[in-house]
């Protein structure tokens, strides 16, 4: 029995529809992650992007769990003498919602060019905006 390899254009791509609302932050980034590499499916190749599509609406209704809100820091830095920029998970929920969301889904794929590529096929939105959803999405169920 051979092992198949996917090849670069071979994979199927779907839409997958993910309700973020009362959701936990790391555990719904933890859902979506191996969707984006492709990981649910059969024909999943580390080299290949084999992933699905995901649309991530009301972001701006994402929970977070213990004292994560105050205490957690998210940190940049311009590459300038004290260029470091620091802030706090309350006002980065408050300020852009798409963006933590956004943060925490790419600090669980590879850290990859194919990773930079698998976080493009993420598209994340706050409110429910059922215009811009596909037809064929399909609604993912924790």
């Amino acid at each position: 029995m051979k092992t198949v390899m996917a090849k670069k254009g071979a994979a199927k791509k779907e839409t997958y529809l993910v309700d973020a609302e009362d959701r936990i932050l790391g555990r719904l980034a933890s859902h979506i992650a191996p969707i984006l590499m492709g990981k649910h499916k059969s024909s999943y190749t580390p080299n290949v992007d084999t992933g699905d599509n995901v649309i991530v609406i009301k972001a701006d209704k994402v929970r977070v769990s213990g004292n994560k809100r105050t205490g957690k820091l998210y940190k940049r830095y311009s590459g300038y003498p004290s260029g470091l920029k620091t802030v706090t998970m309350s006002t980065l929920l408050e300020r852009k919602p798409k963006e933590a969301v956004r943060t925490a889904v790419r600090k669980m794929l590879p850290k990859t060019r194919l990773g930079k590529k698998m976080l493009k096929k993420l598209k994340i939105y706050t409110g429910s905006e059922k215009a811009l959803i596909p037809d064929g999405a399909k609604e993912f169920k924790f």
